[in-house]
């Protein structure tokens, strides 16, 4: 475990490092939130409510979506494939860690500083110029924790499952924005699920999408409360582990391969 949160340190520090670059990329996060917060406001028109969400809890569940960009990495991520396509990944082979865990470590020390860079600072931005709703009473904070720290670990096994697909082809990145453009649809990022209709609902919940964005915003606004609350964070649990077994034997399929190709 020593060496596994060394790398997370590392991590950690490396990203830190790019301080330019988060100004930026919060910045911009606030202004499309906002943008996207006006336009859900229009859509509500005179009505209080929507599917049980008021138009403060609209407008927080885009903050939120904001806020979940970076720390689920949810526009993409391919730091995996670029290291296989560029030989790194023999010597990540070579560490005395496996190599989920390996990825799980660095995947960590990025996504802590996300969500305190980009995720509690664009909540805290959007806090000064409106009224965002807030979690009530510590059983719905707890719940917020699990579920926030259960959407990375099934973002992470997404992530992982898509990048070993460099291990088949000499460039995956259209299977990867195909991949990441569906998270973005079915984990309720670009519109909540609740307002969908109820088979594209039915259909997204046979996916692991929906634990990665929406469980979080729906614990988040207290949308999901005792016996719920508790499903809710067995599926994402339920997911993580099946995408981390799956991502098992993937990438031993995969090492497989590397290595004949390797001689």
């Amino acid at each position: 475990m020593r060496l596994f949160w060394e790398l997370t340190l590392l991590a950690v520090r490396r990203q830190l490092t790019y301080r330019a670059a988060t100004l930026a990329g919060l910045m911009t996060n606030l202004f499309f939130g906002l943008l996207r917060a006006v336009v859900l406001m229009a859509l509500y028109g005179a009505r209080e409510e929507v599917a049980g969400m008021t138009v403060q809890d609209a407008i927080t569940y885009t903050g939120l979506t904001q806020a979940a960009i970076a720390y689920l990495s949810i526009f993409g991520w391919y730091d995996l494939m670029d290291s296989v396509y560029t030989g790194q990944v023999g010597a990540d082979l070579l560490k005395p860690l496996g190599y989920f865990r390996f990825w799980l470590a660095l995947d960590l020390g990025r996504a802590l500083v996300a969500l305190v860079t980009r995720g509690l600072s664009i909540l805290l931005l959007y806090a000064l110029v409106v009224d965002l709703t807030v979690p009530q009473g510590m059983v719905q904070w707890m719940g917020l924790a699990a579920a926030l720290f259960l959407s990375w670990l099934v973002s992470f096994g997404w992530r992982f499952l898509v990048n070993l697909a460099s291990f088949w082809t000499p460039n995956a990145r259209g299977i990867g924005r195909f991949a990441f453009g569906s998270a973005w649809v079915l984990s309720g990022f670009f519109m909540p699920l609740r307002f969908f209709p109820q088979w594209f609902i039915d259909l997204s919940h046979l996916t692991p999408f929906p634990s990665m964005v929406n469980t979080v915003i729906e614990v988040y606004l207290g949308l999901l409360q005792g016996p719920a609350l508790l499903q809710a964070l067995a599926v994402q649990l339920a997911w993580a582990a099946a995408l981390a077994l799956l991502c098992s034997l993937v990438l031993r399929a995969g090492l497989g391969r590397l290595v004949i190709q390797g001689g």
